[in-house]
């Protein structure tokens, strides 16, 4: 089993589908970091043997931040918005969606369940 960027790979999938077990990379970056690499989208992640994994590691390493780092950054740059105090970081912070989306109906992933403001009559 591969370890790169402190994931497991998951064994028999190919390696365009296997890199994007990594947070922060995708079907289009697992691609161009193969393509750097020299090999094929095409092999088995069980067929990858310690050169190729080397040259992935190094290539992510320099070229992409992943996993902690990026979970890091995004945090970061929400608490950021909170902070300032502007639209964006109250609806963060009222835990209501920040892009537009209607809230009067839908909108129950980010507000919870719903909760009956009656209650019921025995």
């Amino acid at each position: 089993m591969v370890r790169i960027a402190g994931v497991d790979i998951p064994r028999k999938k190919r390696m365009e589908i296997a890199l994007t077990y990594i947070f922060g990379i995708g079907r289009t970056s697992a691609r161009e970091i193969l393509d750097k690499a020299g090999i094929d989208r095409n092999v088995k992640s069980d067929d990858v043997n310690d050169d190729m994994a080397i040259k992935i590691r190094a290539i992510i390493d320099e070229d992409y931040t992943v996993e902690g780092d990026l979970r890091k950054d995004t945090i970061m740059n929400i608490k950021r918005l909170m902070d300032l105090g502007n639209y964006r970081g109250l609806r963060h912070r009222r835990g209501l969606p920040s892009r537009g989306q209607r809230t009067r109906t839908n909108a129950r992933t980010r507000k919870g369940p719903k909760r009956n403001l009656m209650k019921k009559k025995k």
